[in-house]
């Protein structure tokens, strides 16, 4: 399944809004064509307890809409993922509830 242009913008507006809340477990295809499977967030809560340096000034960078950088929460370390490699995204909420997107 492929998105149109209006609902790519809905799911990554979606996706960006769960990265903010917590972990999202997202598995994407990385450049060399393998398969990545990264948990990630870009709630400063999860990120200022893994890396205190967060607080300090951030650089200026240039937007790359078609990259989405998140903080991998196994790797202690900024990444980033294209938004048309992503093959799926899993939520966990709570400890028995699960919501999971797949693209097709």
């Amino acid at each position: 399944m492929t998105l149109n242009e209006t609902d790519f913008k809905l799911f990554k507006k979606w996706l960006r809004s769960h990265l903010k809340f917590g972990p999202v477990t997202i598995t994407f295809t990385k450049k060399d064509g393998s398969e990545r499977v990264m948990k990630c967030t870009t709630n400063p809560t999860y990120i200022m307890f893994k890396d205190p340096s967060i607080l300090e000034s951030k650089r200026e960078k240039k937007v790359n809409e078609d990259v989405m950088p998140v903080y991998d929460l196994e790797s202690n370390a900024w990444k980033s993922f294209r938004w048309d490699s992503i093959k799926s995204v899993m939520i966990t909420i709570g400890e028995e509830r699960e919501h999971h997107y797949e693209a097709q």
